[in-house]
């Protein structure tokens, strides 16, 4: 996904699991919990409040288990406030609330004001953010106990709460029952009513003239129908004087017909303007609440978008203010706590139960220092910050020669995107066909983001080197592991390619290796990838992209196995791509996480590792990003084992068996082990303006650089590509359009083509790739596609007459 302005809350977290019991021990489960970041899932929000809808945060903090201690005793001066507020508010003060095992019963103030109770960590808090709110008029008030009572609207809100002492809990729910019976007695007066307050002068005036249009259409019904009875009585008057005439019996016969027809005739007009009367007073009866129900759709649409409109204002006035603030290093004692306070003004929805102990969204805070702060607007860093202009950077790029490879690309300009007015404008589209700009992308292709796997390439070098294949397979999983390290900040997606589109990298002078990647499927795409190197060593991959949106994050799943063999020993390993979760799609800062687990296995020695990477998580202690492995002979012993982070560094640890207690082997622990730690893979630092350019590393700046001789469906060429990365998104927008307008119609041609073979009963070949072959793997026996050669060969030829034109 990509950039953009719209800002909101940070969604909720883990829900808490509702405490059973009473009294000190935590309230019985009666129905789904609280507000917005209490446990359960409610919303909080009453019809038409934009404050609790905008209510919420993480989930709660961790702490010591208040449930199983004393009920929390209340601060000096009593948990109760009075009377009516500033606000004109029916009642405010202080209560406790349970939210969870973990914080137990917290003190919040609570105002109660027109039928609705709602609640707030502070009084302070009651200009900016509300943490719940329940309507008292389909409210059950039940009083527990002499300070506790229960607050439930039946089953989607609950609210636990607990005063000070008897009196006071007496004058709440004293003022909560007039409340709640004032809010009945006006709903139903609202119900009978028909809410005639609720529309609109504008409305009114459009209600009365379609009223006046319909009574003047049924007038003109009415008159029609008189004018009917009366020439259909003179009608059957003159029918009755023609019997009376002496006419042949035929004749008569004829007559009576008539008339019969025009009796008819009449009745059937009078039903009809019966029921257009009929119509015309139940329009009358119902309009009221037609135009009620209209009128609330209405109001609520609008409300959703101020809401998230002040949302997105607010959130990024919160996020000037964060980056503003000193945010201390990822390691250093103590900066959970000190960043707490730095962001807890910035944040004014983290979670309600989080007094003590705040958490939040790892790449938020953890690890960036203040040069590397990640902006969630459509561009990063304003164009202005720049002194080198886009014109005098191309010039610099087009200098550069094949040898001299560039350190820069120009400067991400501040064009700012707002998802939400993109979204509205593609309400009841199908998703394939909303075109998305080129603000959400960086100016790299998927198949160059597929040859950054190699940036670590030296890994493999050394693994070649290596004589003991569990040591090999060490360094082959800090490979596997070092891919992962670019998409830490990495939070734009890369452009999709074209059917057909390549990417080559010739490193075969200074680092010994050269790769090539081919778009070998659109539907599913699916990329094919073939590396080669001179050190001994061969990489090939298939990758087929599967992607799930859950509302508050995106999971891609890439699909299909990566291949290493080594050619000195025959060792040939495979492993296949764990999940990568984007979070906070919609509202929110965008922040990556990988989790799962990858198995490498070494066919020809039947060694393994696996490879465990932790999800990150609100309660852990761990480090974040944090890698487990162990590599294992073909028995299951344990030889090594694998610690550190994907996008930092990876450590590997020989294990030693040492007798146990029982006479038995156990593992060496890992103090002890510490004397053999080697590290494996250290991640290289960002270049220096990172933050200014899509945060690329030195090897991801070089990949777009403009080559010659390449083929000429090289991503390199891609004129969209090109033109946002040097800064003109306009034109690059319209440029992308034009080329999948070109792909579709050659999609629709092949389509044409295959169906007109299928009537003449004639073969048709599907699409094949050009330098890559669709075949079984005789390892994994699955189908993918395998280079075939001769790609080298065209390109020293210069002898592309095969490439279809695709750009």
């Amino acid at each position: 996904m990509a950039a953009t302005e719209l800002r909101g809350v940070v969604g909720p977290g883990p829900a808490a699991i509702a405490a059973p019991g009473g009294g000190g021990t935590g309230p019985p489960v009666v129905g789904g919990g609280g507000g917005r970041g209490d446990s359960g899932p409610g919303s909080g929000a009453a019809l038409g409040t934009v404050a609790a809808a905008a209510a919420g945060g993480p989930g709660p903090g961790a702490g010591g288990v208040a449930a199983a201690g004393p009920t929390p005793a209340p601060p000096a001066g009593g948990s109760g406030g009075s009377g009516a507020g500033g606000s004109g508010s029916a009642r405010e003060g202080w209560l406790f609330k349970w939210t969870n095992y973990i914080k137990g019963y917290q003190r919040r103030w609570f105002v109660l004001s027109n039928g609705l109770l709602s609640y707030y960590r502070s009084k302070a808090e009651m200009r900016h953010t509300c943490r719940g709110t329940i309507n008292l008029a389909t409210a059950n008030i039940t009083v527990e106990d002499s300070c506790n009572f229960i607050i439930s609207n039946g089953g989607a809100q609950t609210y636990h709460l607990k005063a000070s002492s008897e009196v006071e809990r007496q004058r709440w729910v004293t003022a909560l029952e007039l409340a709640k019976a004032k809010a009945v007695k006006m709903l139903a007066e609202s119900d009978e009513s028909g809410d005639e307050e609720a529309v609109s002068q504008t409305d009114k005036t459009e209600l009365q003239n379609t009223l006046r249009t319909l009574s003047s259409k049924v007038e003109d019904l009415s008159t029609c129908n008189d004018l009917i009875a009366k020439h259909g009585t003179a009608l059957q008057r003159s029918l009755s004087e023609l019997e009376s005439l002496r006419l042949p019996a035929e004749s008569n016969e004829k007559i009576k017909q008539v008339n019969e027809r025009a009796t008819l005739f009449r009745i059937t007009s009078n039903a009809m303007i019966n029921a257009c009367r009929d119509f015309l007073m139940l329009a009358q009866t119902h309009s009221k609440k037609w135009q009620k129900s209209l009128q609330y759709e209405r109001d609520q649409r609008i409300r959703l978008e101020e809401t998230l409109e002040q949302l997105a204002k607010q959130h990024n006035h919160l996020e000037r203010a964060f980056r503003g603030a000193t945010v201390l290093p990822a390691n250093t004692p103590g900066s959970a706590g000190s960043g707490k306070d730095q962001c807890c003004s910035g944040k004014g929805d983290m979670s309600d139960e989080d007094d003590e102990n705040e958490f939040f969204d790892a790449p938020e805070i953890i690890t960036m220092p203040e040069n590397l702060g990640h902006k969630r607007t459509g561009s990063n860093i304003s164009g202005a910050s720049s002194d080198i202009s886009l014109d005098e950077q191309y010039k610099h790029q087009l200098e550069e020669t094949k040898k001299e490879k560039r350190t820069r690309i120009p400067y991400k300009p501040n064009y700012s995107l707002n998802l939400w007015s993109i979204m509205k404008n593609c309400i009841g589209k199908e998703l394939s066909k909303i075109p998305m700009p080129v603000n959400f992308n960086e100016p790299l292709s998927m198949l160059q983001r597929l040859t950054e796997d190699l940036e670590y390439h030296e890994l493999l070098d050394r693994a070649a080197k290596c004589e003991n294949s569990l040591e090999q397979l060490c360094y082959v999983a800090a490979f596997t592991v070092s891919s992962y390290s670019t998409t830490v900040f990495r939070t734009s997606k890369p452009f999709n390619p074209l059917l057909g589109e390549t990417f080559e990298l010739d490193r075969l002078e200074e680092n010994g290796y050269r790769s090539l990647c081919e778009q070998v499927s659109h539907h599913p795409p699916a990329a094919a990838h073939h590396a080669e190197s001179k050190n001994g060593w061969t990489l090939r991959q298939e990758i087929k992209i599967t992607s799930k949106f859950r509302g508050k994050y995106l999971s891609i799943m890439p699909l299909g196995s990566i291949h290493c063999i080594f050619h000195a020993t025959g060792h040939h390993y495979t492993w296949k791509k764990v999940t990568t979760t984007v979070h906070n799609i919609i509202v929110g800062k965008l922040w990556i996480d990988q989790s799962g687990e990858i198995d490498i296995v070494n066919h020809k020695t039947g060694d393994k590792c696996n490879l465990k990477f932790v999800p990150y998580s609100y309660f852990s202690r761990d480090v974040a990003r944090k890698v487990t492995g162990e590599v294992t002979d073909p028995s299951g012993k344990v030889h090594f084992a694998l610690l550190g982070t994907w996008d930092e560094k990876m450590d590997c640890f020989k294990v030693q068996p040492v007798v146990g207690e029982n006479g038995g082997d156990a593992r060496q622990r890992g103090h002890e082990a510490e004397e053999s730690r080697v590290m494996l893979w250290k991640r290289n630092p960002l270049p220096k303006n990172a933050e200014n350019m899509y945060y690329f590393s030195e090897l991801a700046l070089t990949l777009n650089a403009w080559e010659s001789g390449t083929a000429p469906t090289d991503s390199r060429l891609r004129p969209d590509q090109r033109l946002m990365e040097n800064g003109r998104w306009d034109e690059a927008n319209a440029e992308k359009q034009r080329l999948e307008e070109k792909q579709r119609l050659s999609r629709k041609k092949r389509e044409a083509e295959a169906m007109k073979a299928t009537e003449d009963g004639t073969p048709y070949d599907p699409y094949k790739a050009l330098w890559f072959e669709r075949k079984k793997d005789p390892v994994t026996k699955e189908l993918t596609h395998i280079y075939r050669g001769g790609y080298w060969e065209c390109k020293e030829k210069q002898d592309w007459t095969s490439c279809p034109d695709i750009f």
